[in-house]
């Protein structure tokens, strides 16, 4: 069974959940406290050397980090995952701009106010955060406007990345009420078999110890 490294707060493991029920994958969850430094120690910076979540463990030794690219790996062979090559490359300039233009600006106010982090040096910098976020907001509302999904007639992974810190942007002070497009994209996808909600979690739960104390079996 998979196992994922995780943290129920985090808009990219969320990313991972949403995505393994949307393909009725099941899989192991461990829950890490970040706040506490749990992904920086040593037994699992030995997992994850950037040590970060999510990280999803395929089998003995086998583990893929980074959010999006877990996700390009689940999506393999289903729908989330254009197999027309222009697609893809249109699903990749999604992935990239969530992570290059959305995450930082969109992501980063959200984990400084709801973790009690926004200390006087970032809330200097959290006006300029939240220009370059609602910049883009407003890249996403216009290609909302003319599509129902960022590519093709059907949700990708790319709606899955793009979702999950657009769908919780007003934690970081983001006021969605302009978006009209991208409100409707995000009940869209709300309203998708399998969807669960950014804390929900129903499965199995292992700790660190167990998971150290036995590998998981691969399988996918």
């Amino acid at each position: 069974m998979l196992r994922l490294y995780d943290n129920l707060s985090s808009g990219n493991g969320y990313k991972v959940r949403l995505l393994l029920s949307l393909l009725d994958v099941p899989f192991e969850r461990v829950e890490l406290d970040i706040d506490r430094g749990e992904t920086r120690t040593p037994q699992f910076l030995a997992k994850n050397p950037n040590g970060r979540v999510p990280l999803l463990e395929l089998g003995p030794g086998d583990r893929i980090a980074e959010s999006n690219a877990i996700l390009c790996y689940l999506a393999e062979a289903t729908s989330y995952l254009p197999q027309a090559r222009r697609a893809r490359a249109a699903m990749l300039e999604w992935l990239f701009f969530e992570q290059y233009s959305h995450e930082p600006n969109i992501a980063t106010p959200r984990y400084w106010i709801t973790h009690n982090l926004l200390t006087a040096d970032r809330a200097t910098v959290l006006p300029e955060k939240r220009r370059l976020g609602h910049a883009a907001l407003a890249v996403m509302e216009r290609h909302l406007a003319a599509h129902p999904f960022f590519v093709g007639e059907a949700p990708t992974v790319a709606d899955i990345s793009l979702y999950a810190y657009t769908h919780v942007a007003p934690e970081g002070g983001f006021d969605l009420g302009p978006y009209a497009a991208v409100r409707g994209w995000l009940a869209r996808i709300a309203a998708i078999p399998g969807y669960v909600p950014i804390t929900a979690w129903v499965g199995r739960e292992v700790t660190m110890e167990e998971a150290s104390a036995r590998a998981p079996a691969a399988s996918l």
